[in-house]
């Protein structure tokens, strides 16, 4: 039982990160807080596609030793015309001999990094304009305030329609 929770650690750390943020980002009313939270609850779900997409001995997808053979090299089929196509044949038979990761996910990820940074500069330029306009980033505060404001404005509204 103690080796199939160790093999399996990241999954665990990646399970670990993804409560904490999901519990900042429920639990806090503090607007800065809850982007930490959801920047911490992106970053695991980040972590796991990163290690879905590595594959145990393999390398990155780069063909080298005994998989560059024939790929790439160019066959002189001039000095032995009875071998014409054969290292080229081989080689599409047999397929690969190395083990390679994947890339894809790597890169997607890559991309969702640069999403992510960019939709939290957004989310933090909105904190610093809700700040400048309620004088405050807790979440109840500008709720009531809100409330206050509206309830203001249905009075207001009310009483130009008995007038």
């Amino acid at each position: 039982m103690v080796q199939f929770i160790l093999e399996r650690a990241n999954y665990w750390a990646i399970i670990g990160l993804m409560m904490v943020g999901l519990y900042i980002t429920f639990q806090s009313a503090n607007m800065i807080k809850r982007l930490v939270g959801l920047s911490i609850f992106q970053t695991s779900v980040f972590l796991f596609y990163i290690t879905l997409g590595k594959v145990a001995g393999g390398s990155a997808p780069i063909l080298f030793g005994r998989d560059a053979k024939g790929h790439g090299a160019k066959v002189d089929h001039s000095a032995d015309p009875g071998t014409h196509g054969t290292e080229v044949a081989h080689a599409e038979t047999h397929g690969l001999i190395e083990i390679y990761s994947n890339p894809l996910p790597h890169v997607l990820i890559l991309t969702a990094i640069v999403v992510g940074v960019a939709t939290l500069a957004v989310g933090l330029a909105l904190v610093v304009r809700i700040r400048e306009s309620y004088g405050s980033i807790e979440s109840d505060e500008v709720r009531r305030m809100d409330i206050g404001v509206a309830d203001a404005q249905d009075a207001d509204a009310l009483v130009e329609a008995t007038s």
